[in-house]
C-alpha cells in the first residue's frame, strides 16, 4: 500500500551492470508518457564531482557533502551539472568505476536519496538502477529485476563502448562487470537483489523490443487486476 501523497505510479527496474535496464526504462517510459529516473546518472555525477574538484575519494564525508551540493539540471537527455553540459563526460569508463566504488558509502546514498525520490511527479515514474524497488521506491507499483547471461551484458558493453568511438578489451571488459557485480551483490547497504515482490526477468536472448514489450506487459496485466 502506498503512504498517503505518493500516489503517482512508479514502474522500477533493477539489475546488474550492462542488463539494458537504462534502455529498456527509457522505452518504457516513452511509451507511458511518464518521467525517468537514470540512478546511476547521480552516482556518476557525485564521481565526476569528486574527480573534478579533486576531492579525496576516501573521504566519504567530503564525497556525502559534495554530493548533496551538486548543482544538477536534467534537460532532456541532457545533464547539466553547475551550468555544464556534462552528459558524454560521466558516462566515460573511469567514472563509472568510481561511481561504483562510492555507492556502497552510506553517506553518500543518503545524501542522494531524497534527490531520487523527487523524480516521482506525474503523471507517473520509471526508475532505473539497484536499489529502486527495495530502498527508494518500495511502495512502486510494479518492480523489475531485469537480468542477463553476463557474457551477454559483456557484449553489450563492448558494443555500447565502439559506439562511442572505444575499441574494448573484451576480457577486460568481462572481469570489470564480475568486480562490480561483487560490489553490488556484496556491499552492507542497499545491496543489489531482487525486491521481494519483484518479476525477474531475463533478458539474456531477448530483443530490446521484446524485453520492454515484456514489462510493459506486465503493466497492463497489473492494471486490469487493480
Amino acid at each position: 500500500m502506498k503512504a498517503a501523497g505518493l500516489q503517482v505510479p512508479v514502474i522500477a527496474i533493477d539489475g546488474p551492470t550492462a542488463s539494458g535496464k537504462g534502455t529498456v526504462t527509457a522505452l518504457v517510459a516513452a511509451e507511458l508518457g511518464w518521467h525517468v529516473l537514470d540512478s546511476g546518472a547521480l552516482y556518476r555525477l557525485a564521481a565526476w564531482t569528486v574527480l573534478d574538484k579533486n576531492i579525496d575519494a576516501n573521504d566519504i564525508a567530503a564525497v556525502a557533502l559534495a554530493a548533496r551540493r551538486m548543482d544538477i539540471r536534467f534537460e532532456g537527455s541532457r545533464i547539466w551539472l553547475a551550468n555544464k553540459d556534462v552528459t558524454k563526460l560521466i558516462r566515460q569508463e573511469h567514472v563509472g568505476n568510481l561511481a561504483s566504488r562510492l555507492a556502497p558509502a552510506a553517506p553518500v546514498r543518503e545524501a542522494l536519496l531524497n534527490r531520487q525520490r523527487a523524480f516521482r511527479q506525474a503523471p507517473g515514474l520509471v526508475a532505473d538502477g539497484r536499489d529502486m524497488g527495495t530502498v527508494v521506491f518500495p511502495d512502486a507499483d510494479l518492480k523489475i529485476f531485469l537480468v542477463a547471461d553476463i557474457h551477454a551484458r559483456a557484449q553489450r558493453r563492448c558494443q555500447q563502448l565502439r559506439e562511442r568511438g572505444i575499441e574494448p578489451d573484451e576480457q577486460a571488459v568481462l572481469a570489470d562487470l564480475k568486480e562490480r557485480d561483487a560490489r553490488d551483490t556484496e556491499r552492507a547497504v542497499a545491496p543489489l537483489k531482487p525486491a521481494d515482490d519483484a518479476h525477474q526477468l531475463d533478458s539474456s536472448r531477448l530483443t530490446v523490443e521484446e524485453t520492454v514489450a515484456a514489462v510493459l506487459s506486465l503493466w497492463r496485466k497489473l492494471q486490469r487486476s487493480g
